[in-house]
């Protein structure tokens, strides 16, 4: 690790400490030629996850899209960013539990969809209206119909 100050590559770990927020280990070093004290943070190195996306194009996974995608759909709707933050979490962690280099996209969709339609089911219309593409009303009220079921048979 090289210091900011001289770019010695000799210092000595001063803290360690886990940082939550980051999922890393936070260590505290000073450089042993000039003394100066800097933060450095340790992240466990995560495998590329790719997309296949519905033209059968690839591109690596961003948690941002998930995330933008979620915050549109909840304009103006009683949902905390938390929440949001928490459903991107999930899909990410169960895709990479899954070990797979390659899921596609429909399958992420549909995570996303399985966590938000029990947040809030506007938005999930509304995402769903966008990711499923739908063509007219029609296929729309299926959909909601669909939520109705299950409303019913949760209510039961």
């Amino acid at each position: 690790m090289k210091c900011p100050k001289c770019n010695s590559t000799h210092s000595r770990v001063v803290d360690s400490r886990h940082a939550d927020e980051v999922n890393a280990i936070r260590r505290r070093r000073e450089c042993e030629e000039c003394e100066t004290r800097f933060t450095t943070f340790e992240h466990i190195e995560k495998r590329p996850l790719i997309v296949v996306k519905k033209d059968g194009t690839r591109e690596q996974f961003l948690r941002e899209k998930i995330l933008n995608g979620l915050v549109r759909s909840c304009e103006k709707r009683p949902v905390r960013y938390e929440q949001l933050e928490d459903i991107t979490n999930n899909v990410e962690w169960k895709l990479r539990d899954e070990g797979r280099a390659e899921i596609s996209s429909r399958e992420i969709g549909e995570h996303v969809m399985n966590l938000l339609m029990h947040v809030d089911q506007v938005s999930y219309v509304r995402f769903a209206s966008v990711y499923k593409e739908f063509k007219d009303v029609d296929q729309l009220l299926q959909s909601m119909q669909g939520i109705l079921a299950e409303n019913k048979r949760s209510d039961s």
